[in-house]
This record gives C-alpha cells, sequence and structure tokens, in this order.
C-alpha cells in the first residue's frame, strides 16, 4: 500500500494499515470501499464523525462522499471543505507533481458585461513551450467564445471541460467595453509538466532594493524525479536577491493552490528571520494518529523547523509583502501563518481561501485498487498555536488585478504596483488605475482553471 505522506510517518503505513497480498487485478466496488474505510476510520481527522454502519453497496466516489464531515456554514462550520477522492490513483500523483493534461493556459472566467450571464475568459498565464504558448497565448488575453459558440454561464463548463482541440475566438476589453475579433487559436492538451517558479526580477527604487519571485505550486521537483530541482531554482533566485542586497521582497502567490510542506518549509527558510530551532508550524491529528505516533515517534512527530538556507535574506528584510487572491490557498497560507510570529506579513489582494488543514495521498495500486485518496488528516498551527485563518486571511490592503493584466513584473499590475507603493511610498507608475478603485470595478469572477489543479483550493499535502 502506498501513502504518501512523505515525513517519518510513512513508516506507519507498515503496522497501521497493513494491506493482504491479493491479485492485482482491480477491485470490485466493494472491496475498494472496504479499503477506503479502513484508511479513513484511521487517518481522517473528524474521524470520529465516520459512520459505524456504512453502505459498501454505493459507488466508491459516493462512498467516499458519505464518509466526509461536510462543511456548512450554519451547522458545521468546522467541516470538511477539502478532502477528495480522485479515480485514477496514478493521476492524482501526477496532478500533486505538476504533471496533468493541459493547454499549458490558466484562465478566470469573469461575467462581462457585469450583472449579464455572458462569460469571457481572461488568461492569468501560459507556461512556456506549451500547446496554448506555441498558439501565441499570452497573459492578459480574452477570448469570448470556444469553438464558435458564445461563452455564458449555462454552457461554458461543457466547452471547456474537454481533452480535444479547442478553438478560442479572442476579444478585447476597452473603455468597458467588450469587441469581439475575428482572431482564433486552436490548442490540443498534451501530458505537461509545470515549473512552478515562474519569474523573477529586482527593483531599485530609491533605497529600496526589492526582490520580486512569481510561485504558482509548492513542488520540489518535476513528478517523479527526486531532485529538488525547483527547490533548488528557488535557493538560486535567492542567492541572486541576496547578492543584489535586497532590503525588501515581494512574494507572489495570487495563483497559488499549496502543495508540499517540503517546499513551503524551504521557501519560508530562505525568508524568514529564523534559525534551525524555530518552529515553522505544528501538525494536530486525530486521537488515534496521535496516540501511535506519539508512542512511535515521540514529541517531535507534531512539529517541523525551519532549515538553516545559505540564501537566506531574512536578516536583510525591511519588507515582506505577498501577493493573495481569492485562490491562494493551503501551503501558500502555512506560509504566512509561519512567518507572523517571526516578522511583519503584508498581504495585498483579496482574501485568501481559508485552507488551515492539511491532507495525505492514500493508494495501493500494488494490490489493485485503482482510486486515490486525499483526505484531511491534520491541522496546522504556527509556532504560537495559531490557526485562525480557517476563513481566510483578509488583505492589509485590499486589491484586484481587474481585467486588463499586465506582465508579470510591470509595475502597472495593480497587485504589484500596490506592493511597491507600501515598501516605497512612492508610485512608480501613474499609468493604469489605482488598486483599490480596480478592487471595487472589478467584474465578478465566476471561477477559474486553477480550480481544478490537483483539487485546486484541496492541495496542502505533507511531503
Amino acid at each position: 500500500m502506498k501513502l504518501r505522506l512523505f515525513l517519518p510517518v510513512i513508516l506507519l503505513a507498515a503496522f497501521v494499515l497493513s494491506c493482504k497480498e491479493k491479485n492485482a487485478d482491480p477491485k470490485n466496488d466493494t472491496e475498494t470501499n472496504q479499503w477506503i474505510y479502513t484508511n479513513m476510520k484511521y487517518w481522517y481527522y473528524w474521524t470520529d464523525h465516520i459512520t459505524g454502519s456504512p453502505d459498501y453497496n454505493k459507488t466508491p466516489g459516493d462512498f467516499f462522499n458519505s464518509l466526509l464531515y461536510k462543511y456548512d456554514a450554519t451547522t458545521r462550520p468546522d467541516g470538511d471543505r477539502f478532502s477528495w477522492m480522485q479515480e485514477s490513483a496514478k493521476e492524482l500523483e501526477a496532478s500533486l507533481g505538476g504533471e496533468s493534461k493541459t493547454s499549458g493556459m490558466e484562465y478566470k472566467l469573469v461575467y462581462f458585461p457585469a450583472n449579464t450571464s455572458n462569460i469571457v475568459g481572461i488568461v492569468l498565464y501560459v507556461i512556456p513551450g506549451s500547446p496554448a504558448a506555441k498558439a501565441g497565448f499570452v497573459r492578459g488575453d480574452v477570448f469570448s467564445s470556444v469553438n464558435g459558440q458564445k461563452m455564458t454561464d449555462s454552457n461554458y463548463s461543457k466547452l471547456l471541460n474537454t481533452e480535444d482541440k479547442t478553438t478560442y475566438t479572442l476579444a478585447d476589453i476597452k473603455d468597458g467595453t467588450l469587441k469581439e475579433t475575428t482572431t482564433t487559436r486552436d490548442v490540443t492538451p498534451i501530458v505537461l509538466q509545470e515549473d512552478p517558479v515562474f519569474f523573477d526580477s529586482v527593483y531599485t527604487i530609491g533605497a529600496s532594493k526589492i526582490g520580486y519571485v512569481v510561485y504558482h505550486q509548492f513542488i520540489p521537483e518535476p513528478f517523479q524525479a527526486n531532485n529538488q530541482a525547483y527547490d533548488k531554482k528557488l535557493d538560486a533566485i535567492f542567492a541572486k536577491f541576496k547578492a543584489n542586497s535586497i532590503n525588501a521582497l515581494v512574494l507572489d502567490l495570487r495563483y497559488n493552490p499549496g502543495g508540499y510542506v517540503s517546499s513551503a518549509t524551504n521557501l519560508s527558510s530562505l525568508i524568514g528571520k529564523v534559525t534551525a530551532n524555530d518552529i515553522f508550524y505544528y501538525k494536530e491529528y486525530n486521537k488515534q494518529v496521535t496516540e501511535t505516533s506519539l508512542k512511535k515517534y515521540g514529541e517531535s512527530y507534531f512539529y517541523d523547523k525551519f532549515v538553516t538556507k545559505s540564501q537566506n535574506v531574512g536578516s536583510d528584510l525591511k519588507n515582506l509583502v505577498v501577493l493573495v487572491s481569492s485562490r491562494t490557498a493551503s501551503a501558500s497560507e502555512l506560509l504566512i501563518n509561519g512567518l507572523k510570529p517571526f516578522m511583519n506579513v503584508t498581504l495585498v489582494g483579496g482574501k485568501t481561501v481559508g485552507k488551515n488543514v492539511g491532507s495525505v495521498t492514500i493508494s495501493d495500486e500494488k494490490n489493485g485498487i485503482k482510486v486515490g485518496l486525499q483526505p484531511i488528516v491534520s491541522k496546522s498551527l504556527n509556532k504560537d498555536k495559531k490557526s485562525d485563518y480557517h476563513v481566510g486571511f483578509e488583505p492589509d490592503v485590499k486589491a484586484s488585478e481587474g481585467n486588463i493584466l499586465y506582465p508579470y513584473g510591470d509595475p502597472r499590475d495593480p497587485l504589484l504596483g500596490e506592493a511597491l507603493f507600501q515598501i516605497t511610498g512612492t508610485h512608480v507608475t501613474r499609468q493604469g488605475r489605482n488598486a483599490r478603485v480596480l478592487a471595487e470595478e472589478a467584474s465578478a469572477e465566476l471561477s477559474s482553471s486553477i480550480s481544478r489543479k490537483a483539487g485546486g483550493s484541496n492541495m496542502f499535502f505533507d511531503r
């Protein structure tokens, strides 16, 4: 059986959740459901709420959902918003490692004009070398029709939820008006590995030397690699920041739905004024896991410390500004919460998701189980034992990127421009609209493709 916890707990599976060796033939639904129940009953954070008489006749997906202590704003405000199951364990594990079948284009969907049923897509970013990049898509592009049909709130899901070749018709937004064009671009998804370390730059504004880095997902390395390539890429960027003697940092997590704790620990250790003796975060499990792990591993099992990084810039930082949005979740929020006891963290953007809990990947392909589970198993707290962001972090400065998007690193970007203003007290550019004005004028967002990335805001798992 495979339990992707990537911490000493991985050894726990051997004596707590042992699996009988059977044929590698796929299990029928009843056997799969029994496997699901055994693992959920042990690991699930809300295990006390799991029924003692489950209905094994359900399909695995329905069975898994029947076990969850589901969130309800009125009756279960402490409930589960984030556990999920995927029919293919292989696809689950690949997506958590940044590999998926994709066009390489992430976008948001907004009502435009406002107060209508019309939908437009606005490209957030494009993976270099992807089909979307080769087709000519760039950040800020707008599309209003897919396969010849104008998007509305009743058809957008069917039009966009496909792995086949898709034809996008571009449009322009100018002075609050949408102008259709005849330009089309064809894109066919492929299996693609995304590098989450997307962009970096250094700004010199008066006495301020400001590092800027865009990070899209907490992934240490490409799927099935074992080289920490992406963590090392961040190390190299921070070594450059240190060589440039930066005294302020803008960390762009606006599109980062989370990822591996190991990468969150690595990045936090590059930023914070911390030592290897300082606690990054504490983990709270259910009673069964707590008792078993305490006996087996001791108290150190329940916390992670920062690590020593020669590239750390924490002692030189006067300002840390984190760009956030409604897509910022999980490991991104863990980093924010973990650094707060050690330094002032200024948040610019929108309210974050509010995921102060963690999950593990549980699979058993060796014994014929096809599905993969990603249940919530723990709650996270910082050094001061605070975990009060279950409803999301409110930004210190509310700002919206709006519908007209600028390239990464361009100070006309309302979020970056506001961050630079918070650091320097100076508006770097007077072009564009004020971030606070944009926050009020932005069209209502329906959803984004980022919500599909490895469970979207469901992402936060130990490694």
